[in-house]
Order: structure tokens, then C-alpha cells, then sequence
């Protein structure tokens, strides 16, 4: 997107009564709510006492370790760092765009979810679609910033619990 894109679309949002908010808060809950559905899958698993519960915990901290080492040292800067705007959410890190992280969680969270449960890991999915459009439009990453975390998010997930179910136990 170019500044002038990211001008308009924030430029909209702040002109809407309770657009900044709406925009601020939804990335919220849709954080804490797939933070509270994964952390409820790791207590039912281990209440059950199922050895899934080892991928469902290992694959998205591996995952999430790597991905957080590679976009340290990519080091892509965000677009309100490369145009020159303030974002609609305070922000002010530097040099760690690629790929969006928060959407890279979602969506390996997702996946994993999926494997077991179906319809709640669909669900996380759209969920990450809606927070990858809102992470674009505050400002604080490019559409390939959230299309690579995504993206990256569903392969390391897939991968993770597909090689658990050849190798595991």
C-alpha cells in the first residue's frame, strides 16, 4: 500500500465516532479470545491426560521462537516508520514488520487447533483474516507483512502436527 492508501483507509476510521476504538479493540479481543480458546484446549488435553497435548504446545512456541529470530534480523521496516505517519494505535517499534507476528500466532494456533478440533480452528482462521485487515489498517504493517504470517502461521502448524502424527507416539 502506499501512504496515500494508508492516509485514506485511517482517515476513515478516524472519522467514525467510535472508529479508533472499534478498530483498537477488536484486535484485542480477537488476541485475548484465541489466547483463551488455546489456552483452554492445553487444560482440556492435559486434564485427559492426552499426549497431543506435547505438539499442541511445542509447535507454536518452536514456531514462534523462529519466526521471532528471522524477523529480528530481517529487520523490514513498518509503514508508519517508511511513510512517516502515526499509526491509530500507539506503537513505536522499529525494524520488525515482516512477517506480522500477531497474525502469525493466530494462524498457528489455528492450524494446530484444527487438528483436533475442527470447527473451533476454523474459526481462529477467521478470526486471523479479520486481525491481519486490522493490523493493515492501523498502520502498523504491510498486507505482505500479514499475508507471510499467515501463510507461515498454517505451514508451521500443518507441518508441526503432521510430523508429530508420524513420528510422535
Amino acid at each position: 500500500m502506499t501512504r496515500e492508501q494508508y492516509l485514506c483507509v485511517m482517515g476513515w476510521i478516524r472519522g467514525k465516532k467510535y472508529g479508533i476504538a472499534c478498530v483498537k479493540w477488536s484486535g484485542k479481543i480477537i488476541t485475548y479470545l484465541t489466547a483463551f480458546v488455546y489456552a483452554a484446549a492445553i487444560f482440556f488435553l492435559g486434564w485427559q491426560r492426552d499426549l497431543r497435548i506435547l505438539p499442541f504446545l511445542f509447535v507454536p512456541a518452536l514456531s514462534f521462537l523462529l519466526v521471532s529470530v528471522f524477523r529480528a534480523r530481517y529487520g523490514a521496516a513498518r509503514p508508519y516508520e517508511k511513510y512517516g505517519f502515526t499509526p491509530l494505535v500507539p506503537k513505536d517499534t522499529r525494524a520488525k514488520s515482516f512477517p506480522s507476528r500477531h497474525v502469525f500466532s493466530i494462524f498457528v494456533i489455528a492450524s494446530v487447533v484444527s487438528f483436533l478440533w475442527f470447527v473451533p480452528g476454523v474459526l481462529l482462521l477467521l478470526l486471523g483474516g479479520i486481525l491481519a485487515f486490522l493490523r493493515v489498517a492501523m498502520g502498523v504493517h504491510f498486507p505482505k507483512d500479514v499475508l507471510a504470517g499467515a501463510m507461515i502461521g498454517i505451514f508451521c502448524g500443518c507441518i508441526g502436527m503432521e510430523l508429530w502424527m508420524l513420528w510422535g507416539p
